[in-house]
């Protein structure tokens, strides 16, 4: 048997659970409610694990890797401390969000300001939730291509169709309850590859050979600051923004049965972030030994082979078969488990936001129900597409943040803390905000040469990620000077927000 199809024997078992999950809580679903937020029934640990297994794509695993080889501590604030940060700020938000009856932020936006932002929120939330599953695609790519000479098109078929089939069975619930073993899946995966590596690079006593090991890297690499600090609060304020305003945590809010689930889930998930990535630190410690010339190349020019580095390293260290195919399965899991909860984020922004509040306002159960189940097929299609013009793991992630960041962060939590905040300035904000940080992005994209930093960080370091501190900078002030060029909203709107 072909080492091809051993690992395709092994995925369909793995899938095939899945689908069974997503059958059974298809039988539980009454309502669009238990869809999209599970009953709102969930625990913290559920959510905790959730939370994680959310954040923790493939690709992501693999340029955190990466990243950890070339610029050691300091490149946490790019991806890794961004994650833990949000996850602790969600749960600080908790008893703010949870007593609003939303299912979706551009919901809760109309509620807040009316009508005006639900449509184009909803349109710039799905294009997000596209470009965060692009990176999962891409990075389970990379792995069927090191280890089996696919063609990318493989991935993006296994995931898809995956996906598409126990989200569309399940919904939330089969979403939530399946991130639990695909965490488990992951986590393990990782540690077993942070062991691995580590005797690979010693050759000792697993012990001492760790304690030598990182004994050994230079005391630089552990400097989280090494970047500089005017560095760390432009990557802090670029991306932390867009990871608090997402909405698949926010929905998790909403779906957990109180206040101290949510809050307590956010902080396991946090938690359970942060041991993954300290895998992936001890990892790349390793890999540095096995493969010195690597980080000699420096950052950006040495991320080309960083990001596969460890897909390498399994490669070449005489796997059988069968452990081959499980190595390849732990990518799998993370793909799946991030992707579909931004299929399913993305999806109920087209049913609810698009479809039931714009096209067919009078629209039963059955019809959100059967509009959500085409969204998530449309999500993961346009993911596949959009995977053959991206090539940069991360950077798709980045955009996606950035693009968030810059047009709804401060009309949605300007929305929630600030009376004064209007319709007027919020659409201002949101139109502004989306309108410069789209054209900074195509602008960078444009201009900025294979492997080479950015063009706009090249003129500032102030416009580093793809200028989005500009785009936000002019966000803030469209959507404060708008707000109070409007007249103040009436008090009686704004009590669901501000009574206790």
């Amino acid at each position: 048997m072909s080492d091809y199809s051993i690992f395709i024997g092994l995925l369909a078992l793995y899938i095939g659970s899945l689908v069974g999950i997503g059958l059974y809580y298809n039988k539980k679903q009454k309502t669009s409610v238990d869809f999209f937020l599970a009953g709102r029934e969930l625990n913290a640990l559920s959510i905790g694990f959730s939370a994680a297994a959310s954040w923790l794509t493939a690709g992501a695993l693999l340029a955190v890797t990466g990243f950890f080889m070339l610029l050691g501590m300091g490149s946490v604030w790019g991806f890794v401390a961004p994650n833990i940060i949000a996850l602790l700020v969600i749960a600080l938000l908790v008893k703010k969000l949870k007593r609003l009856p939303a299912i979706t932020q551009p919901e809760l936006l109309e509620m807040r300001y009316g009508g005006s932002l639900r449509g184009p929120v909803a349109i710039i939330i799905t294009i997000v939730m596209i470009l965060f599953a692009v990176s999962d695609i891409k990075g389970f790519s990379m792995v069927l291509e090191i280890f089996y000479g696919l063609d990318s098109l493989y991935s993006v078929l296994i995931v898809g169709a995956a996906v598409a089939l126990y989200v569309n069975l399940g919904g939330f619930s089969a979403v939530v309850f399946t991130d639990r073993i695909q965490f488990t899946f992951l986590f393990l995966f990782v540690m077993a590859m942070a062991a691995m590596t580590t005797g690979a690079a010693t050759d000792a006593d697993a012990a001492l050979s760790f304690s030598r090991m990182m004994g050994e890297v230079p005391a630089t690499w552990y400097n989280p600051f090494s970047v500089g600090l005017p560095m760390v609060l432009i990557f802090t304020l670029s991306i932390v923004p867009g990871w608090i305003t997402e909405q698949d945590p926010w929905q998790k809010v909403w779906a957990a049965k109180d206040d101290k689930a949510a809050q307590t889930g956010m902080i396991i998930g946090a938690v359970l972030v942060t041991l993954v990535f300290a895998g992936c630190a001890v990892i790349a410690v390793a890999l540095n030994r096995i493969y010195p010339d690597i980080a000699a190349a420096g950052f950006p020019a040495g991320m080309a082979k960083a990001e596969p580095a460890l897909l390498v390293f399994i490669k070449a260290s005489g796997f059988s078969k069968f452990g081959l195919a499980l190595c390849a399965i732990g990518p799998a899991t993370a793909a799946m488990s991030c992707a579909d909860t931004f299929a399913t984020s993305g999806a109920s922004c087209i049913s609810r936001d698009i479809y039931q509040r714009y096209i067919n306002p009078d629209a039963d159960e059955k019809s959100i129900m059967r509009i959500n189940r085409l969204s998530v097929l449309f999500i993961i299609g346009a993911a596949t597409a959009c995977s053959y013009f991206i090539h940069n793991i991360i950077e798709a992630i980045h955009i996606a943040t950035f693009i968030a960041s810059a047009s709804y962060f401060f009309p949605l939590m300007g929305g929630l803390f600030w009376k004064r905040a209007t319709r007027k300035g919020a659409v201002a904000g949101l139109v502004c905000g989306a309108g410069v940080q789209i054209t900074l992005v195509i602008i960078d994209l444009v201009k900025t040469p294979p492997m080479a930093p950015g063009y706009l960080e090249s003129l500032s370091p102030l416009l580093s990620g793809h200028g989005v501190i500009a785009g936000m900078l002019i966000s803030g002030i469209a959507f404060v000077a708008g707000s109070y060029a409007d007249k103040p909203v009436d008090e009686k709107q704004l009590d669901l927000f501000f009574t206790s």
